[in-house]
């Protein structure tokens, strides 16, 4: 069977989505994916139970916000190739530290758990990281010759997260789920110089990815952490490409804890020779534009393996029109952009 994804409107279009509110297990006994996890949550719902080997993927990301700098953790499994990374990127000088690498043929990674809520380890080398769930938080440990990361994420009582499943077809499926306005505590030491990191000040965003991927895959990524024009806390989470042709988008606008889902594919705008000029998302309740201040990209390739990531950093600006009519409008919210391209 094949899910019927084919007519479903691309970028710059509406799409009707489907609000999940029990649990629902990713895939059915034979490993394909279950029709009944095609939607979306504000909680984390899905049980991720893949099967087999060979196509999956399995990743933890997290990007923490601070007044100087950008602090990154990556745990990654692809059944063949797993990956390890922390980085820094300091804010005022743009320079940046990548810790970690790739490991070929690992073995068992601790991200099977179906319910996502045991301690989640991968080392390369001297390089650490640790993510242990902690009630409505999660603990943040990193250890390398150049980055130590001792930090606790601190979700607020209610603190809605969007998770959204993705069909390609019954056999190719992506299940993300998509956090920020997060808080983050601790210490960061990098090359032996101590960084205190307070709630007040420090934003946390985090992606979760369990599914089965096509051998290619392309993608746009934004999120940011802020104030709306009135006052108001305020996320930003957008995505685009990879979910076009598919009944799915993982678009929302957060609101003082509440998350709006923004049931369109957006269309992207952006010059790939100059990442450095604006970007545009758009469709029918959204207009927004990004501007970077600071560019990096990333690429492993190993002609059948290829990573590549271009990411900026810089400000939001622009108005979103909720379901219920009400526009909330915001300038100066700090994020992320980002263009991805995978072959594995």
């Amino acid at each position: 069977m094949r899910l019927p994804v084919t007519t479903v409107p691309r970028g710059g279009e509406r799409v009707p989505e489907r609000e999940i509110t029990e649990p629902v297990d990713l895939c059915l006994p034979s490993g394909r994916l279950n029709p009944e996890a095609v939607g979306w949550t504000r909680s984390a719902l899905h049980r991720t139970n893949l099967r087999g080997w060979g196509r999956n993927k399995r990743f933890e990301y997290w990007a923490i916000t601070t007044p100087t700098a950008v602090v990154s953790l990556n745990i990654s499994h692809h059944d063949y190739r797993a990956n390890v990374a922390v980085t820094y990127e300091d804010r005022l000088t743009h320079q940046g530290i990548r810790q970690g690498g790739n490991r070929w043929l690992p073995g068992h990674a601790g991200m099977r758990d179906p319910l996502n809520q045991e301690p989640m380890q991968a080392s390369r080398g001297p390089v650490l990281i640790r993510l242990t769930p902690d009630g409505a938080g999660t603990v943040l440990f990193a250890r390398s010759p150049r980055i130590d990361v001792d930090l606790r994420i601190l979700a607020a009582p209610g603190h809605e997260s969007m998770g959204v499943v993705v069909p390609w077809s019954d056999t190719v499926f992506q299940y993300t789920k998509k956090d920020n306005c997060l808080r983050a505590e601790g210490v960061v030491t990098v090359d032996g110089v101590r960084h205190e990191v307070s709630a007040g000040s420090s934003f946390a965003v985090h992606d979760r990815g369990r599914g089965r991927w096509p051998y290619f895959t392309f993608w746009n990524w934004g999120s940011g952490n802020g104030t709306s024009a009135d006052g108001r806390e305020i996320g930003l989470q957008f995505g685009g490409k990879w979910t076009d042709g598919t009944p799915s988008t993982e678009n929302w606008l957060r609101v003082d804890g509440r998350l709006h889902k923004i049931s369109e594919h957006l269309d992207w705008q952006y010059d790939p020779g100059d990442l450095l000029t604006p970007w545009t998302l758009t469709g029918p309740s959204v207009r927004v534009t990004f501007t970077p201040e600071r560019h990096v990209r990333h690429v492993f390739n190993r002609w059948i393996v290829m990573s590549r990531g271009d990411t900026c950093f810089g400000h939001y600006r622009g108005e979103i029109t909720l379901a219920d009519g009400r526009t909330v409008r915001f300038d100066d919210v700090y994020g992320h952009v980002e263009e991805v391209e995978r072959r594995w």
